[in-house]
């Protein structure tokens, strides 16, 4: 969820109402108040709708939403005369890049803060923090034409923002605080991407830092915007809501000509939706010209096309639109939350809680009572903590990420005890003893079951305290075990056992191997303990448990 900040003094000026009416109805379109503060109010706002993180979106959808200004907002496009060329090099690194010039902006310190949070905000929403997609903004009165988007040795100097000496872009990654924050993303190319002027000047470093020369301030009038990224459709995206935030605020948009190619042109996509299949989805009646008018509402473009369909045309910036059912949701919203009648269900039913849940909860209470604490890992994680650093063998039953978005999220969890290990690196700055426990859903050859897990971490953490906690639970859960010698590599051979019920193994516990502990950058021992949960009695999950 993104948290935007609205001047009240500029979000009267572009939506043209007052502060209260604006905030008594902002809620009405898919936001929630944070706190009002004498000059502003943060509004936080749900991430499928990018083009409301600024002033300039919010005020642009409020003026339609209050009867205002309604209807499809229309911006116009000239050709700039400024090329980008694109160095083939970066086809494996960062290949894609959209841009465009601002001009005749008018820019205060609340635009500017509207705009760089609007930056940040997208860097987010749409660019998985930059990996995605990455956002600069350049006064471009300070560069020359034409512009070239290279792969550059990583030796090249220039003057990043924020600073006044030069460093090379590997100084870069290294000392400046946004080099060490994004430096994940590019640091295993040999070369980086970088954009320059027509006299050699760096613009930027992407995805890491704009430079020095092309700081934008209250002075600047025109502006280049650069996005760069891995996925071209989140590239547009990018450009087309920035490009219209600044021309909601009164600048001029021209396009740029990138290998031959204009963009952008800021044009609307067109449907064509069911008014029937609208009313029955949102169970209030209208005619096509109400869904239309309630469409102009949202600003959208509407037209009835007879009785049963209207053509849409939905503006540029709303990324969001997939379905017509999205186009459904924002009638709903036009024609307000707060008019539907409250009704009782007509399907009648007693809730009660899923024996699995139960039978989960009864875990939470034994090990909370034993002194651990829950936690609750992440359902991805990767094949590297879950097989390599427990020394365990990579298993063919892991369900892998189609497409993921980081190296550290390619699998679902079939385990949960390399991410309580996890857990103990990132907090191995924090006093020991520490004691976690966690339980949930794991996935292997594409069955769904729950295991737990629980971890002791201090000096003196052995097999007899692992011993110890497994026992208590297996004992409160009235399960009937033996145990046998363990080969589990995770854990030191000797001080390992596995938990046998019914003829299975359903467990392991023991004194984690020193191996496995230098893995994961760990000083002290560890006793773990982990169960398949549907070794309880009459657990009601699968059929074929252990």
């Amino acid at each position: 969820m993104a948290i935007i900040g609205l001047p009240y003094r500029y979000l009267e000026r572009l939506t043209g109402s007052d502060r209260e009416t604006i905030l008594d109805r902002l809620p009405m379109i898919g936001s929630e108040i944070e706190r009002r503060e004498p000059d502003h109010a943060d509004v936080e706002f749900f991430p499928d709708r990018p083009d409301l993180f600024s002033v300039e979106g919010v005020a642009r959808a409020m003026r339609g939403f209050l009867g205002i200004t309604t209807g499809l907002p229309r911006y116009t496009v000239k050709p700039s005369g400024i090329r980008f060329t694109i160095d083939p090099k970066l086809a494996p690194i960062r290949p894609y890049l959209g841009s465009a010039v601002i001009r005749d902006v008018a820019l205060d310190e609340e635009s500017i803060l509207s705009v760089m949070g609007l930056q940040e905000a997208l860097h987010w929403a749409v660019g998985r923090g930059r990996s995605k997609v990455a956002i600069g903004i350049h006064d471009l009165d300070t560069i020359t034409p034409p512009f070239h988007y290279l792969a550059s040795p990583r030796s090249r100097k220039f003057v990043p923002l924020d600073y006044d000496r030069e460093l090379t872009l590997e100084e870069i990654l290294a000392e400046h605080p946004k080099g060490r924050d994004y430096a994940k993303i590019v640091q295993d190319f040999p070369l980086f991407p970088l954009i320059v002027d027509a006299e050699d000047h760096v613009c930027s470093f992407p995805p890491i830092i704009n430079g020095e020369r092309t700081r934008v301030t209250t002075s600047t009038r025109n502006i280049l915007l650069d996005t760069t990224g891995t996925d071209q459709r989140a590239v547009q995206v990018a450009v087309n809501i920035l490009c219209t935030a600044m021309a909601e605020a009164g600048a001029a948009i021209e396009s740029v000509e990138i290998n031959g190619i204009q963009t952008p042109t800021l044009a609307p996509a067109q449907r064509t939706v069911s008014v029937r299949e609208c009313c029955d989805l949102i169970g209030v009646e209208l005619s096509s010209a109400e869904m239309a008018a309630l469409l102009e509402k949202m600003r959208f473009g509407a037209r009835p096309e007879g009785k049963e369909r209207v053509t849409v045309q939905v503006p540029c910036y709303r990324a969001d639109i997939m379905h017509d059912w999205d186009i459904f949701e924002d009638v709903a919203i036009a024609y307000g939350y707060d008019r539907f009648a409250v009704e009782i269900s007509p399907t009648f039913a007693i809730g009660r809680a899923h024996p699995v849940y139960t039978t989960a909860a009864q875990v939470r209470t034994i090990l909370s009572g034993l002194g651990y604490i829950e936690m609750m890992p992440f359902t991805l994680t990767c094949e590297r903590v879950l097989f390599d650093a427990m020394q365990r063998a990579r298993s063919p039953r892991a369900l892998a990420v189609m497409h993921p978005i980081s190296e550290e999220h390619t699998v679902v969890r079939t385990d949960i005890l390399p991410l309580l290990i996890e857990m103990l690196q990132v907090n191995k700055h924090r006093e020991l003893p520490q004691r976690l426990f966690a339980t949930g859903d794991v996935i292997g050859d594409m069955k769904t079951s729950q295991r737990l897990a629980a971890v002791s971490i201090h000096p003196s953490a052995d097999f007899s305290e692992a011993y110890a906690c497994a026992d208590a639970v297996l004992h409160e859960l009235s399960i009937a075990y033996t145990v046998e010698e363990s080969a589990d590599k995770a854990f030191i051979d000797g001080r390992r056992v596995d938990i046998i019920v019914g003829g299975k193994c359903a467990g392991v516990f023991g004194e984690i191997h020193p191996s496995v502990l230098n893995a994961f950058e760990l000083e002290h021992s560890v006793a773990a303990f982990e169960l398949d949960i549907r070794a309880v009695p009459g657990y009601p999950g699968l059929q074929d448990s252990p």
